[in-house]
């Protein structure tokens, strides 16, 4: 049965792959993802482990794992879809109500919509329960106002699922509530940011008395903290689980190229670093498809989705420590038009990210102590202080009042 469900992806993506899309402009990307995951929502390839009453595919582990694996091989426009995908679509799966999964699930599977996630602010990062962004009651909905940064895709979104304090008077992690906002509201300002790479795949996004309706409400009010949870698990399985795609230049395949390229695939104290690169990246991909089994079966990975996520930074720090011993003086300077100097370059300075997106690797090694392995929590004197009498970040008393 697996077998016949690989011929079949092996035969639509080599029918229906589109050709390589690094280096696209930003709005030439964005069209051919949007017509990419559209065909994939039409071959039956969006959602594969989503159940089929939500538009998804209602199939296994098994066949997602197949489609990962031979996807690999291409350099597919899915970029722009991997908040939905990864963590927005997901969450409303676990969290929606009826009415929010029949409006947003089918629409983010074909492409038609695309998501962003509204979490970190400039004074709330690791510790994103410290958020100031205000949403207050008015009639029937709210109205929002506050900053937030680091947004990946915000450019692109149509819709953002937003962590904004509801109510200040109560513990930090108790006064948040996610809500859906439409990207494209009067009040939404988006501004990109561009990193080290020379690209510009994070935003700052503003809101400035941008109104919410009441039925914009994921999960319960009050409870944002739990839906926050719910979808930085997502998160955090998406970032870790993720496969490289074939232009990486980190990945054990490209890694052992550059090494030929170098002429030292015979210097024993290489051999046993491309060894050990192999056997990581191998323990990766084993210990996230039992993760995928495991979340089928029933039992998500909850906490130990940090495990992943760890792992898979940790992996790519290895890579590029092998990679630079490798390339010397080559990894800093290579002649104009080098398409492997500049892959390179771009995984250098683009991979360090991963350490920091979803939570730090610190942060998830404390999730990883408490919550996995049991060990003590670390002391937290503000846990049961009411928001409003906290300074954080750049609020003052007044203005949490």
């Amino acid at each position: 049965m697996t077998e016949d469900y690989r011929a079949r992806v092996r035969a639509w993506l080599a029918a229906n792959a589109p050709g390589p899309v690094a280096g696209l402009p930003p709005d030439e990307l964005l069209a051919a993802a949007k017509r990419f995951q559209a065909a994939l929502y039409e071959a039956g390839f969006a959602g594969i482990t989503w159940p089929e009453e939500v538009g998804g595919q209602g199939l296994g582990t098994a066949e997602q794992q197949i489609f990962a694996e031979e996807a690999a091989e291409y350099d597919l426009p899915t970029y722009p879809f991997i908040v939905n995908m990864g963590m927005c679509g997901p969450t409303l799966v676990d969290l929606g109500t009826p009415e929010q999964k029949s409006r947003y699930l089918r629409p983010l599977l074909s492409g038609e919509e695309i998501w962003c996630q509204l979490f970190s602010e400039p004074g709330a990062g690791s510790d994103v329960a410290s958020l100031q962004a205000r949403a207050v009651r008015d009639g029937d909905g709210w109205v929002v106002n506050g900053q937030k940064v680091w947004t990946t895709n915000a450019q692109w979104a149509d819709f953002g699922a937003l962590l904004a304090r509801t109510d200040p008077d109560v513990p930090k992690h108790a006064g948040i509530t996610m809500f859906i906002v439409d990207m494209h509201a009067p009040g939404v300002t988006v501004r990109p940011l561009k990193d080290m790479s020379g690209k510009a795949p994070f935003n700052e996004v503003y809101l400035d008395d941008v109104r919410v309706p009441a039925d914009a409400v994921v999960g319960e009010v009050g409870q944002g903290w739990r839906a926050a949870i719910t979808m930085l698990g997502h998160e955090r399985v998406s970032i870790g689980s993720s496969r490289p795609s074939r232009n990486s230049a980190l990945t054990f395949d490209a890694v052992l190229g550059l090494a030929r390229r170098q002429g030292v695939t015979d210097v024993p104290a290489h051999r046993e670093r491309l060894a050990g690169l192999y056997a990581h990246e191998r323990a990766l991909e084993l210990l996230n498809a039992r993760m995928r089994q495991e979340a089928q079966a029933g039992r998500p990975p909850g906490a130990r989705g940090s495990v992943a996520k760890l792992a898979g930074a940790l992996q790519l720090r290895r890579a590029i420590e092998v990679a630079g011993e490798l390339a010397g003086a080559d990894a800093v300077a290579w002649e104009p038009g080098d398409r492997h100097g500049d892959d390179l370059a771009l995984g250098i300075n683009s991979a360090p990210a991963t350490s920091i997106a979803g939570g730090t690797n610190e942060v998830q090694r404390n999730i990883i102590g408490e919550r996995v392995l049991g060990l003590p929590k670390e002391p937290q004197v503000d846990r049961d202080v009411p928001f409003r009498d906290l300074k954080v970040g750049t609020q003052r008393t007044e203005d949490a009042r």
